[in-house]
């Protein structure tokens, strides 16, 4: 049964607006004080929050422009043109918010003149605080998430609107939001990937035809947009385009700042697997060569990213074969590697080293067991699943939020699975997220599936499927965290140990058969031991004593966590020590050795002044020895001159006296 709460909260929309328009000098009339506005907020501000009062309460701008003799009603007209086609409740809600940006007291200020509705809020085990109808418009006000017993755990407070990207903020529910721009034809079996929250779609199955158009919705404004992408030549000696044929069953990878577009049916088939990448800067579509032996072409694999490896597994063939192989393609060097089934199962990888499958189908059979397949030790295993394991199905999408794996969509061959389920990889516990009734398109098969961010938090966004008639809607689900939650106190505690016995509680298939080629020995199947068979205890008591276990064992790892960081600190500040006195001696040791330095910096300053001196003297020395030289040729030229003239003379008169010369004899 379920019981009726009364919580109270603050005003929803679109009152809240109307009471910050009240309390911001907007009245709707055409004496508005716009005197008083323009000295409580600065002139832009002003000239915003009248344009998103405008748009909230008339529409978009149709009224003409006004003349140049008013410059301030030009501003005012501009401003307003300037929001487009934004629809009232986000321009409601754009209100709310620039007001508490600028005053952020504002709504208790105005709240003594405003009384607060009492909102009844649904309560059951199961509750999602379900969305009280006025007037036609839906204004889920209050979220509410109710623990085992019923009681109250937590409400959410959020600002709804009726309409509009506002209602995101709903928990846990599916809705469509107003989506503007030229839609995508309806799909199955395409890829998606978000990039800078921008949903990017490419390819996919329409009407058995394959598509290669690529579409992009803006996740902030709600708006799709084609993308007019452009085809690389093969390469600079061959200026031909290379082949982008249209494809459908292929795997779309985000990857810096490219898509990158994985294997897929296409009309003409290829022997392996082809990777296309698309340049999101230069808007162009390239063959990218891979080297090492490439997987048999294919469709409806699941490709997994982990670090800058893509692991790929499964599918089928052009054939239809049903392909049970696993691959490796390095990122980095591009090179593809074989690591030794079942199609259009789901893939995720945990804690970047284990790789989960669940779910899958043959073509006459689907599953919904779950392998486990570790990448260090390439070894398969099948745990034992807990909670509410989900319905046996193919063909749906899954994403990963944390610890937590979403799967949505998919069916049986029957019918479509109509759950959204949640896995947390961490305790194997499957919980409910939601349900939808009918033949809708989340409950179809290949739809995709992808995680974006709105407002600062997760929300999940859907795309396409077929059900019996192909879809293009676009569905946003924000999820809590209740199924951490619940997980951790609903279910009992997942062991370590685990023991190898067969799972016999849910339809699964003989992996020994499909894993037996190159997986002899590897495969285990495992489940949980020491899970209480004995009656359980009353829920309010388990609940109690689920919170306190979790609380100490969290203490305990706090608290070991701690003493290691503080003997990791002590260890650092020991070798900080260490390393600031060998820095001192080091200084020190520097410093005499810039005194030796400097010392013999200047013992060489005049050894050099002495050089230059004594090169100064040699220079004058050897000038005075050669003027000595000259000096002493010319003494004795002029000795020999006065001999040779002594001897002429003494020669004469010696004759005349009759006296014979002193050198006669040598004469």
């Amino acid at each position: 049964m379920a019981t009726m709460a009364r919580a109270s909260s603050g005003l929803a929309y679109p009152e809240r607006f109307y009471a910050a328009a009240s309390y911001a000098g907007f009245d709707g009339s055409p004496n508005s004080n716009n005197k008083d506005i323009g000295s409580r907020f600065s002139n832009d501000v002003a000239l915003i929050l009248y344009a998103l009062y405008q748009q909230a309460t008339i529409g978009p701008c149709n009224v003409p422009k006004p003349g140049s003799w008013s410059p301030v009603e030009q501003g005012k007209w501009k401003s307003w043109q300037q929001l487009g086609n934004m629809v009232s409740t986000e321009a409601m809600r754009l209100f709310v918010k620039i007001l508490e940006e600028e005053e952020p007291g504002w709504y208790s200020r105005a709240s003594n003149s405003v009384l607060e509705p009492v909102i009844d809020v649904q309560m059951n085990h199961n509750s999602n605080g379900e969305p009280i109808t006025e007037n036609v418009n839906s204004f889920a006000e209050t979220k509410t998430i109710s623990a085992e017993n019923g009681s109250l755990m937590e409400t959410h407070d959020k600002d709804v609107v009726s309409e509009g990207v506002g209602s995101v903020a709903v928990y846990d529910q599916w809705i469509s939001p107003p989506i503007t721009g030229q839609c995508p034809k309806a799909r199955y079996e395409h890829g998606a990937a978000v990039v800078q929250d921008k949903m990017y779609i490419y390819g996919g199955n329409h009407n058995g035809r394959y598509l290669s158009d690529l579409h992009v919705l803006d996740l902030r404004s709600w708006t799709w947009s084609k993308v007019d992408a452009k085809v690389g030549t093969k390469s600079v000696e061959s200026p031909s385009p290379v082949n982008i044929a249209p494809c459908a069953g292929h795997s779309l990878i985000p990857w810096e700042n490219k898509l990158l577009s994985i294997a897929g049916h296409t009309k003409d088939t290829s022997e392996t697997i082809q990777v296309k990448e698309f340049d999101l800067q230069t808007g162009t579509w390239s063959m990218l060569k891979t080297y090492g032996k490439a997987p048999v072409s294919r469709g409806g694999q699941s490709v997994t990213l982990v670090g800058t490896t893509l692991v790929i597994f499964g599918g089928q063939d052009a054939k239809r074969t049903l392909l049970n192989d696993l691959h490796i393609l390095d990122l980095e060097t591009m090179t593809w590697d074989e690591i030794d089934a079942v199609s259009d199962h789901a893939a995720a990888v945990h804690a970047e080293r284990y790789l989960l499958i669940f779910g899958g189908g043959s073509h006459a059979t689907c599953f919904n067991d779950l392998h486990v397949l570790d990448l260090q030790a390439m070894e398969w295993s099948r745990p034992t699943q807990q909670g509410e394991i989900p319905t046996p199905r193919a063909g749906h999408a899954g994403v990963t939020v944390g610890e937590n794996w979403f799967i949505a969509g998919g069916g049986d061959n029957k019918s479509g699975a109509s759950e959204t389920v949640v896995l947390n990889m961490s305790t194997l516990v499957w919980l409910v997220v939601t349900s939808v009734q009918g033949r809708v398109p989340l409950a179809s098969e290949g739809l995709s599936l992808v995680v974006g961010s709105f407002n600062g938090e997760d929300i999940l966004v859907s795309f396409g499927g077929y059900n019996g008639r192909y879809n293009s809607e676009v569905n946003v689900l924000k999820p809590s965290h209740k199924s951490t939650l619940q997980s951790k106190i609903m279910e009992a505690p997942v062991p370590d140990s685990v023991s190898a016995v067969h799972n016999t509680t849910n339809p699964t298939r003989d992996l020994e058969s499909e894993f037996e080629v190159g997986q002899e020995g590897k495969i285990r199947e495992i489940v949980m031991d020491n899970v209480d068979s004995e009656p359980r205890k009353s829920k309010g008591e388990e609940t109690s004593e689920h919170i306190i276990a979790t609380l100490k064992a969290e203490k305990e790892e706090l608290e070991s966590s701690l003493n290691k960081e503080k003997l990791q600190s002590l260890q650092l500040k020991q070798e900080l020590t260490e390393a600031e006195t060998r820095n001192t001696d080091l200084y020190k040791e520097l410093q005499s050795i810039r005194g030796q330095l400097a010392a013999e910096q200047s013992r060489c300053f005049k050894l050099e002044v002495d050089v230059a001196e004594l090169r100064q003297k040699l220079q004058t020395m050897e000038t005075l020895q050669k003027e000595l030289e000259l000096l002493q040729r010319q003494k004795a030229a002029s000795e020999q001159a006065a001999l040779n003239a002594k001897q002429r003379q003494g020669g004469v008169w010696g004759w005349l006296a009759g006296s014979p010369p002193e050198n006669a004899d040598d004469a």
